[in-house]
């Protein structure tokens, strides 16, 4: 039987509201924001509303044999959701509702398709807040956080998706809908089939439901330091040591990025001079920026207790001292990517290292753009070692030397003991290289986990493995 008229008759949807066969909706499936683009087209987009449209679409695809791509808000950036040639594209994008907010619990119950964002907007009303923060939270779903284990600005201080991630709503291969988890902060009943789902990429099964940790607003106003160093080394340097200074009983920073000298000099293209010299003290020909931030009580302190550490590794520094001063240093970061788009099309990686190698893989990354005549300008989120090396290019299509300087990226990170995504996930774009980083056995092992899931294999196949 065709698949569309399967799926129109499984999900009652002669009209094709639900099941989409339109040439602009199959053809914005194929791709996403790392611009690569699926050969061929998806059979059709199911945009699904409900719980019962996501079984009844995996029933069916079951049954017949045919792929099954999940999606959410489509913002990944390694092709893991994008529809490949002759799939059904599963969407819960429209799944958005936030269906509880306990304040008592400290916790949420979502639908998969609810933007980050939003969902801030809504707890925060009550003190609270998600704390996974990924730059793309206007825009991203927490599906798709959870399904890449996104991390974002404050995860030095506050960790990644999987730590907020409390149980899950699941419908497998077959259309079965199970729970994982549990809505206490405790619970080590059988295996915790949550933190594996976490990360996974739909290849184990689609979220339907998520019920999410959420963690008081600091009190009072955060503390806001902006430092300027000579070199990568001295600004690694710095923030490695107000990092470590909480073993020593100093607090510890919810924000620590780092702007190496390209994108430091590309954001000051982008702002001009004057912006500039008013925020971080010149028109900045050269140098590496270093923003680092304390929340909660005391946060004013341990910034002032930080600033000796910065100026000990050679850093320029300045404390914020009002919140327009504060949001002037935090432009400095957030122009990062305007900066780069506004100078080509851009190629947005993420490689991860321990924070002890940090300036090792900014020597990694110059040789690299050195080698391949490619800019790669890179900030990093240094308080935990992953770095977003952005690949600048001319034209549409992304070319040959920019894929190969990439490889050479991943080569690099795994050669300093380090990952291939620290949490923009595997998908298409790195899969060739898992192997390098796992190893046969443990690759086998992860093999053998997703044929338990999905014994048919339609779960987002070429992807990831």
């Amino acid at each position: 039987m065709d698949i569309v008229v399967a799926l129109r008759s499984a999900l009652d949807d002669p009209d094709g509201v639900v099941v989409r066969t339109d040439v602009p909706v199959l053809d914005a499936a194929r791709t996403d924001q790392s611009g690569w683009v699926a050969d061929g087209a998806p059979a059709a987009v199911v945009d699904a509303r409900t719980v019962a449209h996501v079984q009844a679409t995996l029933r069916t695809c079951s049954a017949l044999g045919v792929p099954v791509v999940p999606r959410g808000a489509g913002t990944g950036l390694a092709g893991g959701a994008n529809g490949t040639d002759g799939s059904v594209v599963l969407s819960v994008a429209r799944m958005d509702r936030i269906l509880e907010v306990s304040v008592a619990d400290e916790l949420a119950v979502v639908e998969p398709g609810v933007l980050n964002a939003k969902l801030n907007e809504t707890v925060a009303r009550h003190g609270l807040r998600f704390a996974p923060d990924p730059a793309s939270a206007a825009i991203s779903s927490i599906g798709g956080n959870i399904a890449t284990n996104a991390g974002g600005l404050r995860c030095v201080k506050y960790g990644v998706t999987r730590e907020a991630v409390l149980g899950l709503d699941v419908v497998l291969a077959d259309g079965r809908l199970v729970s994982t988890g549990h809505r206490t902060v405790k619970g080590v009943t059988g295996l915790d089939l949550t933190a594996l789902m976490v990360g996974s990429e739909g290849t184990l099964g689609v979220i339907v439901g998520a019920t999410v940790r959420l963690v008081p607003v600091p009190p009072g106003e955060p503390a806001t330091l902006g430092a300027v160093f000579r070199t990568v080394y001295h600004a690694a340097a710095a923030a490695a040591a107000v990092v470590t200074a909480a073993t020593e009983g100093a607090p510890r920073p919810s924000t620590v990025e780092l702007l190496d000298e390209a994108a430091l000099a590309g954001i000051a293209d982008h702002l001009g001079p004057a912006v500039m010299a008013e925020t971080v003290g010149s028109g900045q020909e050269g140098g590496v920026f270093l923003l680092v931030e304390y929340d909660g009580p005391g946060a004013t302190e341990a910034a002032l207790g930080a600033a000796p550490r910065l100026q000990a590794e050679g850093g320029t520094v300045r404390l914020a001292g009002s919140a327009a001063e504060r949001d002037r240093l935090l432009t400095i970061r957030r122009s990062f990517h305007a900066a780069m788009t506004a100078r080509g099309r851009v190629l947005i990686e993420d490689v991860a290292v321990p924070r002890s190698r940090l300036a090792e893989m900014f020597d990694r990354v110059a040789a690299i753009s050195r080698d391949h005549g490619v800019a790669i300008p890179t900030v990093a989120h240094a308080g935990d070692g992953n770095l977003h090396p952005n690949f600048v290019f001319d034209g549409d299509v992304v070319p040959q030397r920019v894929r190969d300087a990439a490889d050479a990226l991943f080569r690099a990170a795994i050669e300093l003991g380090g990952t291939l995504t620290g949490e923009h996930g595997v998908g298409v774009l790195k899969r060739h290289h898992l192997g390098d980083e796992l190893g046969d056995d443990v690759l086998g092992l992860q093999r053998g986990i997703r044929r338990v899931f999905d014994p048919q294999g339609i779960l987002n196949p070429g992807k990831v493995d």
